[in-house]
Parts: C-alpha cells; sequence; structure tokens
C-alpha cells in the first residue's frame, strides 16, 4: 500500500498522505483527490450496471420505421414478439416510406428501417446495410364483375386496356417495379389514380373504376368484391429489406432484426395456401 500512496504521489507530484503518531492522514490534496475518484468509481459502478442490462437487454432502445403495408402486416407481430422477449428495451415505431425513412436512418434519428424499395438494397447505399427478410408477390386486384374475373389464367397484357391504379412514383417504390413490369409486357399503362394507401386503391378496385397490381401482403385481409388473381409470367416481386446504420449494431437492434427475420420465415410459410385460396376464389 505505501509503496502504491508514493507512486500516485509521484505522478500527481504532491504528498497525498501524511504520517502522524497515531498512523497517517489526508493531507488536503489527499482529501480533494479521494472526493474526486468516490465520484469517479460510483460513475464506473452506475456505467457497468448500464451495460450488464444492455448486454442482457434488460434496457436499452429501437426507433423502427416501418412503410404502410409491413406497419398492417408484419411489423404488429414483431412487436408483438419483441416485447414479449424484451419488455425492458424500449420500443417505438414510426411510419414511413424508404424516401424519407433512409435518409433519417443515416443520420442517426432511427435504429432500423423497413424498405421494399429495391434502387436503395442495389446501390450499397453508403453508411447503411441491408438485411433481406423476403420477396413479396404482386398480384392483379379486379372488381368481382370484371369480364376477366372468371378466366382461369391472367397475363400481366391481357390487362392493357385497363385503367390502372398505383402508388405514386416520388415515394412509392412500388410504382416503378409496376411500370417496369408493364414495358416488359409491351404496353404503357393507362393510370387512372395514383395513391399511396392500398386500402384506398382496393375500394376504387371495387367500384369498379379500374385494376391493381397489389403486393401479397396486402391481400391477407382482402374484401368479398375484389378477386385477387395471380399472373403468369409473374410480375417481379418487392424485396422486403430491413436497414440499418453500417457498423456496430446494438444489442437490442440486432435482437429486433432476429424477431424479423424470425415473423418473415413464419409469413412465407404460411404464403402458399392462402395463395391458392386466393386464385381459387377468384376461379368461383
Amino acid at each position: 500500500v505505501s509503496r502504491q500512496i508514493a507512486t500516485l504521489e509521484a505522478e500527481v507530484g504532491t504528498t497525498l498522505v501524511r504520517r502522524v503518531p497515531q498512523g497517517a492522514v489526508l493531507t488536503d490534496a489527499g482529501r480533494l483527490l479521494v472526493e474526486h475518484g468516490t465520484a469517479v468509481l460510483a460513475r464506473l459502478s452506475e456505467a457497468e450496471a448500464e451495460l450488464r442490462a444492455l448486454l442482457g437487454l434488460q434496457g436499452g432502445r429501437v426507433r423502427l420505421a416501418s412503410f404502410a403495408s409491413a406497419a398492417s402486416s408484419i411489423v404488429p407481430r414483431a412487436i408483438v414478439a419483441f416485447r414479449d422477449l424484451y419488455p425492458a428495451v424500449e420500443l417505438s415505431v414510426a411510419m414511413a416510406d424508404p424516401v424519407d425513412s433512409m435518409p433519417r436512418l443515416r443520420a442517426g434519428e432511427l435504429d432500423l428501417a423497413l424498405s421494399h424499395d429495391p434502387t436503395w438494397f442495389a446501390a450499397g447505399q453508403e453508411g447503411l446495410e441491408f438485411v433481406h427478410l423476403f420477396d413479396d408477390p404482386m398480384y392483379a386486384a379486379l372488381p368481382v364483375a370484371h369480364a376477366l374475373a372468371d378466366v382461369a389464367s391472367l397475363s400481366l397484357s391481357d390487362l392493357a386496356d385497363e385503367p390502372w391504379m398505383l402508388g405514386t412514383t416520388a415515394s412509392c417504390p412500388d410504382s416503378r417495379l409496376f411500370r417496369s413490369a408493364c414495358l416488359e409486357a409491351g404496353f404503357e399503362p393507362r393510370i387512372a389514380l395514383q395513391n399511396d394507401d392500398y386500402s384506398a386503391i382496393l375500394g376504387f378496385v371495387a367500384s369498379g373504376f379500374g385494376v391493381a397490381l397489389i403486393p401479397e401482403m396486402v391481400t391477407r385481409v382482402i374484401r368479398d368484391d375484389i378477386v385477387i388473381r395471380r399472373l403468369e409470367p409473374p410480375p417481379p416481386p418487392r424485396p422486403i429489406l430491413v436497414a440499418v446504420p453500417g457498423g456496430y449494431r446494438p444489442p437490442a437492434v440486432a435482437a429486433m432484426i432476429d424477431v424479423l427475420r424470425a415473423v418473415s420465415d413464419t409469413w412465407v410459410a404460411d404464403r402458399a395456401p392462402l395463395a391458392e385460396d386466393l386464385v381459387s376464389h377468384a376461379a368461383r
């Protein structure tokens, strides 16, 4: 102990302990160092406790952004599963399309963001990393009274002369995917309505205003006045991705990615019988 004190006194350049007949007492410099040392040790203890809580997912936060159709399908399942597993983690969800969520993610305002925009993934955006969850097939939505509603097999070109409804090209990547598929099928679509809300689009389809290309995510809760048809050849599916800042992933963020993967696997596993039911319903 004497050697350690002597070493410390040499480092600070002053006497910290004064020897007296009764033993030893602290000098003013020694008392000052003890006061600061006690505070430093307390903060270190707090930091260690917080770190243990974070690593054990007994704390931390996750700020997630989701586009609309994911927010009405896989995200609620993921939230329930995550809260069951990690109730102490602070979780918040914001509604945002990739055009808005990707810049916010890069700026540090979000921890994760769900995306269905393949251009971000393909471009390898600097500062972001992408985890592919699954591919979301696209189906044709027609009113039940449509002349082609009972046709056993449809192609996109069969609907070339129809008025179409789709998302806005500025914010909805699905509209860009749709236009590319139409051009590949040999026609320029006639656009009757643009809206980024699929429930609104389906309302117009039901009214007979036109037809639409909709993702499988939306077909899980479908109306009786709409027919859903698979197209052959199928249009390109939209990729469902989760984006995170590159580099270090906090434990709570890594845990949310694992939950999203598990929920996505279940979602895809439940898809096949539902898709067959939809087509069978359309043929009746």
